[in-house]
């Protein structure tokens, strides 16, 4: 059974740092893009960050320059470090693992159940 568990959510000021972690059960996790994604209330799931298999990194344009993602592979891990945070980014944070890595939704094979990441301002 595959899984993706995140953690590393919860409330923080505007300018602050949180880091998101997603542990996966993936045997073959090497061969698997990663990403992050988040929802806000009212609004649709949309595409944060994602790391390749060869551990290049693309990000949305929102959180370009202020998010980085990481993956450690011997521990099957995955990781988001948010930095200037803005309330902007208050969202539902999920892991995802897809074998065709995009930005888009429909790529990805496997998914976690999320953490909530509020900022407050």
């Amino acid at each position: 059974q595959v899984y993706l568990v995140e953690s590393g959510g919860g409330l923080v000021q505007a300018g602050g740092s949180l880091r998101l972690s997603c542990a996966a059960s993936l045997q073959t996790f090497v061969t698997y893009t990663m990403a992050w994604f988040r929802q806000a209330p009212g609004k649709e799931r949309e595409f944060a960050a994602r790391i390749n298999v060869g551990g290049d990194d693309t990000y949305s344009d929102s959180v370009k320059g202020r998010f980085t993602i990481s993956r450690d592979n011997a521990k099957k891990m995955v990781y988001l470090q948010m930095n200037s945070l803005k309330p902007e980014d208050t969202a539902v944070y999920s892991c995802a693992a897809g074998v065709i890595g995009s930005g888009r939704v429909s790529d990805y094979n496997y998914w976690g159940q999320g953490t909530q990441v509020t900022v407050s301002s």
